[in-house]
């Protein structure tokens, strides 16, 4: 015989308060207590159609919910996977024939050593050596960790995390275990749970954008000019521009499958917005070739976030592509392994060859133009005509978004946050006469 179910809808306006809410105490006393007659399951509407555009928001949504716990190993598997007719087998067989890397790759001598072994069980070896310091887990702060160290100074666990490897659900049950034994730990977003939850803030946006990886028709995205320069795009993803430590991180990127993620910065920066005035599409589309860890909705995002397209709108702070790389690395350690031409030039001009006079380019082994590309563009100038067409472009933008005009705005002295150089940001502006 069936049983009558009524269904009640009670809508939480303001807040989730349970023990005091008046109507829905009224619920539970009118209804009958059997278990079988009376179900409360709870749905959760959070702004439909639209995700929150930036992390914090995004972060005090994540607060009110709760994760289940990541299952147990199941102790035995039922054989679900049932033997191909030999027909099939023999018929279609090279379509199970894994490919070969001269198939896969158009230049594989150009790889280097398979630095990230696949499979599971790397990949919880990885977690656990990643998490054995708790005190480096607690204190972890993204900006802190260096973009051209020679061994990563993260955790390296994305690649493991893109491929299903690795569950981002037992990453995160692991690391609030640890968070639990050390109160006085760092928070996001620069928290190493703030870099699992990047991954899930562009998740959700791009969840509802389905133009997420372009520019046109994409909500987020300002529309900016780019402009096309194929050959600057060549040689930035090959590793060619003549600025070392750009250089060094591309060819980073296309021997190993991955690079640190402030090193990711700076190149992003680099190309778009910083230097070269190429769309960030371009970019992505280099990422995704080469990356290991490339994901769809991180790629995307991070793409528009550094070329200050959305998420992030400080377009004035910019990577230098000298004075970055000479904060973490100053003997230049990273620029010569994997600029080699480059081996012999001392700390004191390896960022900055250009420096040199052509008697010390001999005497070091590397002639600029011969053996090493000349720079492409000069940062100290096109840095700051691309602060002048990013501050035309917003203003476009916002006129079309309000329908009104704008007063001129001289926006050349935004180099400055509240009158202080940002050391992370600074542009460069070096005075300082050094001997090469």
């Amino acid at each position: 015989m069936a049983v009558e179910r009524r269904t009640l809808i009670h809508w939480f306006r303001k807040g989730l308060r349970v023990h005091d809410n008046p109507a829905l105490t009224q619920i539970f006393n009118k209804a009958e207590a059997s278990p079988d007659k009376f179900t409360v399951r709870p749905i959760f509407v959070l702004d439909p159609g639209k995700a929150p555009i930036t992390y914090q928001k995004f972060l005090s949504v994540v607060e009110t919910l709760k994760l289940p716990k990541v299952l147990d190993k199941p102790q035995r598997l039922p054989n679900g996977v049932q033997p191909i007719a030999d027909a099939l087998e023999l018929e279609q067989s090279d379509v199970y024939e894994c490919p070969t890397l001269d198939q896969l790759v158009k230049r594989p001598q150009e790889l280097g050593i398979n630095k990230f072994p696949g499979g599971e069980t790397e990949a919880l070896r990885r977690l656990d050596t990643s998490l054995s310091d708790e005190h480096w887990v607690a204190s972890f702060e993204k900006p802190n960790t260096s973009p051209n160290s020679l061994e990563p100074s993260t955790t390296v666990l994305s690649p493991y995390l893109k491929f299903g490897c690795l569950s981002a659900r037992l990453v995160h049950q692991r690391l609030q275990e640890i968070l639990k034994r050390h109160p006085k730990h760092s928070k996001p977003p620069v928290s190493l749970m703030g870099q699992l939850l990047w991954r899930e803030f562009y998740y959700t946006a791009a969840a509802v954008e389905p133009n997420f990886d372009r520019m046109l028709g994409n909500a987020y995205c300002l529309q900016i000019p780019w402009q096309e320069r194929p050959d600057h795009l060549d040689a930035w993803a090959h590793g060619r521009t003549g600025y070392p430590f750009i250089d060094a991180i591309m060819r980073q990127l296309r021997q190993e499958g991955w690079i640190h993620h402030l090193a990711r910065h700076a190149v992003a920066c680099f190309l778009t917005r910083g230097d070269l005035w190429i769309s960030w599409e371009e970019g992505q589309r280099v990422f995704e070739q080469l990356l290991l860890d490339q994901d769809w909705a991180l790629n995307a995002g991070n793409w528009m976030w550094l070329s200050a397209s959305a998420f992030f709108h400080q377009y004035f702070r910019v990577y230098s592509p000298v004075a970055f790389g000479k904060k973490t690395d100053r003997t230049g350690a990273y620029v010569r392994k994997y600029v080699p031409e480059l081996a012999k030039y001392p700390a004191g001009c390896i960022y900055e060859p250009w420096k040199a006079t052509l008697a010390d380019q001999r005497e070091f082994g590397c002639v600029l133009g011969i053996d090493y590309p000349h720079r492409i563009v000069n940062h100290d100038i096109v840095h700051k005509e691309n602060i002048k067409r990013m501050s035309a472009a917003y203003k476009i933008n916002r006129q079309v978004r309000t329908g009104k005009q704008e007063d001129e705005i001289d926006y050349d002295t935004m180099s400055l946050t509240n009158g202080k150089r940002n050391a992370r940001f600074e542009t460069e502006r070096s005075t300082a006469k050094r001997k090469c």
